[in-house]
């Protein structure tokens, strides 16, 4: 039961990430590669202002900040430079890594201070882990939230329709570059968030943390829609969550069936691939159905 209630945590933080990837992925309708250098960027800052006595809600907040700043060095480089996006998301994620560990000092730094947001609050006070599910929950809800009244908004109906359709949207007067921007940093806050997050639960960051963490936000994003295949936008950012615990609760039963813990990003990768492909699978079923039914 402990491992269920640790695993569940888990998802529900992860899933923090997978909305801020949500965001390019789905809404602005391109793959951000930046999120793998703005995850480790927030652990490493969240860790280093913790360390140097400063508080966690100024350590995460100054970890968004950062965050936002890399999405916008993308997106100058995709909007303003015409970088494609995937070379632009690379660009970024390779400079991150130096800056990274400039920031740090050194690869890796553990957190040496007992204090950090899973155990402030009153959080220390539950039953083991349901500090993570508790916390994660009220950010999660925070940041939906503030994104669901920010897409309601003109500037958020703007952001949607230039994932929607850029060409139509420049012609309805919208400023497609500023929405890039807007997108890109927003996505790669949140990011970045959830990275000062995991490296408090973990009590460390290191600058490779944040190999892999695409993978782990695009399976939450496609299994919750997998799951829920047709509902609105706000219902959908409730099912990345779902997905994202789902994801966690697949990796807990295939570990517990005797694989690797070194085979997880492989494993990782094949769980994505059969979301992607499931649809497919699904339809050629059907097909395959209706064509033995009218051969009846």
């Amino acid at each position: 039961m402990n491992l269920i209630v640790s695993t569940i945590s888990q998802g529900f933080i992860w899933s923090i990430m997978a909305i801020g990837l949500f965001i390019t992925f789905r809404i602005q309708d391109f793959p951000d590669m930046t999120v793998e250098g703005s995850f480790p960027l927030g652990a490493v800052t969240a860790i280093s202002l913790i360390q140097s006595g400063h508080s966690t809600i100024y350590a995460l907040f100054i970890a968004f900040i950062f965050g936002c700043l890399a999405g916008f060095a993308t997106a100058f480089l995709y909007a303003k430079l015409n970088v494609p996006i995937l070379l632009a998301g690379i660009l970024t994620m390779t400079a991150l890594y130096s800056i990274n560990l400039r920031i740090l000092g050194k690869a890796n730094m553990s957190l040496t201070k007992s204090t950090n947001i899973f155990n402030q609050f009153g959080l220390d006070k539950l039953p083991t882990n349901f500090n993570g599910i508790v916390l994660g929950i009220v950010v999660i809800a925070l940041i939906i939230f503030l994104l669901i009244i920010f897409l309601n908004t003109e500037k958020g109906q703007a952001l949607i329709a230039t994932g929607d359709n850029e060409t139509m949207a420049a012609s309805l007067g919208i400023n497609t570059t500023v929405m890039k921007f807007i997108g890109l940093m927003v996505s790669n806050g949140i990011v970045a968030i959830t990275g000062g997050l995991i490296a408090q639960q973990n009590g460390f960051a290191d600058v490779n943390m944040g190999i892999g963490v695409i993978v782990i936000g695009l399976s939450a994003i496609i299994i919750g829609e997998v799951i829920y295949p047709d509902v609105p936008l706000s219902i959908r950012l409730i099912t990345i969550v779902i997905g994202s615990i789902f994801y966690r609760l697949i990796l807990m039963a295939i570990l517990q069936l005797g694989f690797n813990t070194n085979d997880l990003k492989l494993i990782s990768a094949i769980i994505l691939a059969l979301c992607l492909a499931l649809p497919t699978i699904r339809e050629q079923f059907l097909k395959t159905l209706r064509n033995g039914v009218k051969t009846k």
